[in-house]
């Protein structure tokens, strides 16, 4: 990459940005999906600054274990404290980290982006919820007490346990509410639920903006799938949608490009075009007012099918437009994101499409 990372250099010339780092990542022979996902989280700054602040806090305790956030967090520090602006790493700890923790992860056939990103966000909140409830106990065992009857549990307001919400949650969480409303007596019943990332349906020649409204449209329970109403005891008819009731700070959106088909037996890689604007306005869906998102990254799927392909990473950072694939890092101009919205045709030599898409919240930065 030596060429190219300075060739990378020359097109950003005085603009390279002061104290950024752009470094490709070596893939281990099927680790495109990682490194994609990866290069998408650490152009995602409030979630990069983070990380990096909790590992140099975290560096001083002794008994500091290896586990998936301590591979990411020395990753994400190798990365931004290269003396160089461009080159390659190879994160190889944190990838045989990856394979021992999870044996989804270890065969040689190709993964799923969007897996990883599932089990990787949820991996770091249990690794952070452990160590505060570890870190609590350390506080209310009294020393006297310790060796004698073994580690104390006894939590510090333990009957009202609250959920521990930790700078992943801030960065990704959002809240997602099922409301289901009786035909019969009109009783509106709701359950919250939160979520990482909203997995969308998609439609041919559609856009994020219509497969969000499909997200939020009202269904109708009836026949065999009548609602059981709590007021009127009985099975009725009902009415049932899905809302965003509290956005996160990043929302990431999911394309199912994968579609079980069942005459086929198989999954099928639908190519439809999907359009992604570079500002998107979340509005029907949310009870609050209208909140505003800028895109900053997008994980391609390359391939005709769900079994094989590549994937690559688009990211903005400083307001340039950076692709990366693999080793490679290279500057593209913003128009050519749209060249990742799938095709209008079934069969087209295009397929470059977008899969997941990584949106900021605008002027919502307060979440430290």
């Amino acid at each position: 990459m030596g060429g190219a990372g300075s060739k990378l250099e020359k097109a950003l010339g005085e603009q390279f940005p002061e104290g950024e780092h752009y470094f490709g990542l070596e893939n281990f022979g099927n680790t495109c999906y990682c490194n994609s996902v990866l290069q998408a989280l650490y152009f995602c700054v409030p979630f990069r600054e983070q990380l990096l602040e909790y590992y140099s806090n975290s560096k001083n305790t002794v008994d500091a274990e290896e586990n998936l956030l301590t591979c990411l967090a020395d990753l994400f520090t190798q990365i931004s404290s290269q003396k160089k602006k461009t080159g390659v790493i190879a994160p190889k700890r944190f990838v045989q980290r990856l394979k021992k923790q999870n044996e989804l992860f270890r065969s040689y056939m190709h993964q799923d982006a969007h897996e990883f990103l599932n089990f990787l966000l949820n991996e770091l909140v249990d690794l952070l919820e452990k160590e505060t409830e570890a870190a609590k106990r350390g506080q209310v065992t009294l020393p006297s007490e310790e060796v004698a009857n073994g580690p104390t549990t006894a939590l510090v307001n333990a009957s009202q346990k609250e959920p521990l919400v930790t700078w992943v949650h801030k960065n990704f969480q959002g809240i997602l509410t099922n409301e289901t409303r009786c035909l019969w007596c009109e009783t509106v019943s709701a359950r919250d639920e939160t979520f990482f990332d909203l997995s969308l349906d998609i439609e041919q020649n559609s856009s994020i903006t219509s497969c969000l409204k499909n997200f939020s449209s009202t269904e109708t329970l009836n026949a065999e799938d009548k609602f059981f109403c709590d007021k009127c005891c009985s099975l009725q008819e009902a009415q049932k949608r899905m809302k965003i009731k509290r956005p996160p700070h990043i929302l990431v959106i999911h394309l199912k490009r994968f579609k079980y088909i069942e005459q086929l037996g198989r999954y099928k890689k639908l190519s439809y075009r999907v359009v992604f604007p570079l500002e998107l306005k979340l509005s029907d869906t949310v009870e609050d007012s209208d909140r505003e998102y800028s895109l900053f990254a997008v994980v391609v799927h390359v391939g005709s099918g769900p079994n094989h392909g590549h994937y690559v990473s688009l990211v903005k950072s400083h307001n340039h437009w950076l692709y990366f694939d693999d080793e490679n890092v290279e500057m593209i101009d913003e128009s050519a994101v749209q060249t990742y919205f799938g095709s209008s045709q079934e069969y087209s030599s295009n397929t470059d499409h977008g899969y997941i898409l990584f949106y900021e919240s605008l002027g919502q930065s307060n979440i430290s």
